[in-house]
């Protein structure tokens, strides 16, 4: 794996959908689909896609041996570069551990920045999306005194890192609908949910009937991100080439690789690159994004496929110094 950092600032729209499914529930709302509530637009959030970019990162890293990557890169390189910080289930604290564990040093001012220099190297996550890595407790080792052992602590502290890629709420071009679905099953879930009058050919209790339930669902909607891409922090963390190219291709075969009965029609749409020639850039972000409309066809009907929508760019208004990849 190459070793350049990359020395270009980079903007991005992202554009995504679903079909019959729910792309980011709301926990605060009985996991309805996220809306803004003034205008009935959906929401997905930023942390929801970095999970996915994430899970695209280990799926990546694990690939079977003999197993061939979609992305040009030395997989025999991958695995010590592409760590996960942040996983599902994972505690924070034994991975910052590990940071002081391979640079062989006791938790202390003086080695945080060597940790936090490891954690940048190792962990994708952190080197892409930065991360906040003064948590975490360890006790001093202090055997003539328990009760310093016990109260005095000091941290697995990593220090904090500003990652140089940025992605804001996925908002849908459209007003969504979201619907709830009563649905049942028939099997129970303990033997007290069960009709005790209902038994067996053995005398077993049985079900005498299924539950209800609910899903909540959105008809169709397509969504739009926006990113950035900061040359700046990229140095201060690490952030290559190579990383560029795997967060593309994360960005585009993410959602193949994340099916599920609430997010079983998912797919990335278009990806719309803009690379400014300098680190500072050659135009506001503002007015490249504002380059790119999405509209629907036909305001009269109801949108409910990719088709009904047409993306066009104004490469005329992008001013010089500043190039597009259009993919997807």
């Amino acid at each position: 794996m190459t070793s350049n950092i990359i020395n270009n600032r980079y903007e991005f729209v992202y554009l995504f959908d679903v079909k019959s499914g729910n792309p980011n529930g709301d926990p605060d709302a009985g996991n309805l689909p996220r809306t803004d509530p003034e205008t009935g637009h959906g929401l997905v959030t930023d942390v929801c896609l970095k999970r996915k970019i994430r899970n695209y990162i280990e799926l990546t890293k694990t690939l079977p041996e003999g197993g061939k990557p979609e992305v040009d890169m030395d997989m025999k390189d991958a695995p010590p570069r592409c760590e996960i910080f942040v996983k599902e289930r994972g505690i924070l604290a034994n991975e910052q551990k590990r940071a002081f564990k391979a640079v062989k040093a006791e938790p202390s001012e003086s080695a945080n920045l060597e940790a936090r220099s490891w954690m940048c190297k190792n962990y994708a996550d952190v080197r892409w999306f930065g991360a906040v890595m003064t948590t975490g407790k360890a006790p001093m080792k202090d055997d003539d005194d328990k009760v310093a052992k016990k109260e005095k602590k000091l941290l697995w502290n990593c220090g904090q890192v500003r990652g140089p890629v940025q992605i804001c709420f996925a908002r849908s071009i459209d007003p969504i609908l979201a619907l709830e679905h009563s649905i049942t099953r028939c099997a129970l879930t303990n033997p007290g949910d069960t009709d005790r009058d209902s038994v067996d050919e053995e005398g077993e209790e049985k079900a005498g009937s299924g539950q209800m339930g609910r899903k909540n669902t959105v008809p169709y909607a397509l969504y739009r991100a926006h990113g950035f891409i900061s040359p700046h922090f990229a140095h201060d963390t690490g952030f290559t080439e190579d990383d560029l190219t795997l967060l593309w291709a994360a960005l585009s075969n993410m959602f193949d690789h994340d099916h599920s009965a609430s997010r079983g029609e998912m797919h990335a749409r278009k990806l719309i690159i803009f690379k400014h020639e300098s680190a500072l850039g050659n135009a506001p972000s503002h007015k490249l994004f504002d380059s790119v409309q999405v509209k629907r066809k036909d305001v009269a009907k109801p949108p409910r496929s990719f088709e009904d929508y047409q993306v066009t760019i104004d490469k005329g208004s992008v001013p010089s110094g500043v190039t597009i990849d259009e993919r997807l």
